[in-house]
């Protein structure tokens, strides 16, 4: 079987390195994409088997926005999406999931409750 593809969207490098190191031992295929663009590229390209996506993205499109993109786009609607947001605030979880997000993270975020939301969305596709 081959490794889940996951895509990791983020502005901050820090992040996405983060992210990484809490996912690396796990036998995922790792992308990034620093920007909106960016991610609906290798999106439409990897057709990756989650995608972990921040709010805040530099640009005219933030990640609430590009999520509503991916459930409008025919091709990407049902990939999985995990938000990862410095917004704990339960209206931001809210919004987020109104958007089509399937789950919500609040950072800072522990590696472990990273690794169970992965396992439990990738257990759904």
């Amino acid at each position: 079987m081959p490794a889940k593809r996951i895509l990791i969207v983020d502005d901050q490098a820090e992040t996405r390195r983060l992210v990484r190191w809490g996912l690396t031992d796990n036998g995922f295929t790792l992308h990034e994409a620093a920007n909106a663009a960016g991610a609906l590229q290798l999106a439409r390209a990897l057709h990756p088997d989650l995608v972990i996506l921040d709010v805040v993205l530099p640009g005219d499109t933030d990640g609430l926005a590009l999520c509503r993109q991916f459930r409008a786009d025919a091709e990407l609607a049902t990939l999985r999406v995990l938000i990862l947001s410095a917004n704990a605030d339960p209206k931001d979880r809210l919004a987020a999931l109104d958007a089509g997000a399937d789950a919500y993270l609040s950072k800072p975020f522990s590696p472990v409750e990273l690794d169970r939301q992965v396992q439990a969305l990738l257990s759904k596709t």
